[in-house]
């Protein structure tokens, strides 16, 4: 197709409406793109300290939980309806979503920076353990790649509502459906980013902290969303609670919606 005709003849790259259309999705593409692959880093082998205060192990660990929580109250507060609601009387609707990943990259960019590491190791893998929680790590990034796959569509940057505003048209309603991992269980993404939390070799006090504080924040997040979906969708999600496993995929065979 014409790329002159996916958009309405009054609108332009010049105007005031396609300008920052494009600085906005930029601006989400490198601050949620960027992010997500450190943090990916982080999760692997840790940062070196980026802004080493030289500050005691303890004040460390204080100054660790404060970056945890800053982050989750950014992300926590900023994905509820009710915030996003108030938030559109100040800015376009389609932006929404941009935004919420601009802020989340740039908390999640301020905690990896700010991160104090400690020197007291709990445990140190070696050997076989080694390279079985190194599989392990590998196998989650391949397993959230799959999920990412079975999600159509798949907007982590808030790109689509803006796109489908300057073709002038309005993006998709969201639909109820059960593809690829979410036949084993409701929350793979969640679950993948709990099995690369763990599949640690090295686990330090500030990394033990990281990872307690994750896991409450996923879990806790899990309900929530679920009470989201069943507002959304009803009874046809709960009749897949019912059948699916929210974060532990305990059952071998897979879930089919097309024959429930």
């Amino acid at each position: 197709m014409n790329e002159k005709n996916d958009f309405p003849a009054n609108i332009s790259c010049q105007s005031k409406v396609c300008i920052p259309s494009y600085l906005v999705m930029a601006l989400s593409y490198v601050t949620g793109g960027v992010s997500i692959f450190l943090f990916a880093i982080f999760l692997y082998t840790g940062l070196p300290n980026r802004m080493d205060l030289g500050l005691n192990e303890q004040t460390n660990l204080y100054i660790d939980t404060l970056l945890c929580f800053l982050f989750f109250f950014q992300h926590s507060i900023m994905i509820r309806k009710g915030f996003r609601k108030r938030l559109s009387g100040f800015i376009p609707q389609n932006y929404l979503g941009a935004f919420f990943s601009i802020f989340s990259g740039l908390f999640l960019l301020i905690l990896m920076f700010f991160w104090q590491k400690s020197s007291s190791i709990h445990f140190e893998l070696d050997g076989v353990p080694y390279w079985l929680m190194r599989a392990l790590f590998f196998l989650s990034i391949v397993g959230f790649y799959f999920t990412i796959r079975s999600l159509r569509p798949f907007d982590p940057f808030g790109i689509r509502e803006i796109l489908s505003s300057l073709k002038g048209k309005k993006a998709k309603g969201s639909f109820f459906t059960a593809h690829g991992t979410y036949q084993w269980v409701r929350h793979p993404l969640y679950f993948f980013s709990l099995l690369m939390i763990w599949t640690q070799v090295s686990v330090t006090s500030d990394r033990l902290l990281f990872n307690g504080f994750w896991t409450i924040w996923i879990i806790i997040g899990t309900f929530l969303e679920e009470r989201d979906l069943i507002a959304s969708f009803g009874d046809e999600y709960r009749n897949y609670q019912r059948k699916v496993p929210m974060l532990i995929p305990y059952r071998w065979l897979p879930w089919n919606h097309n024959q429930q």
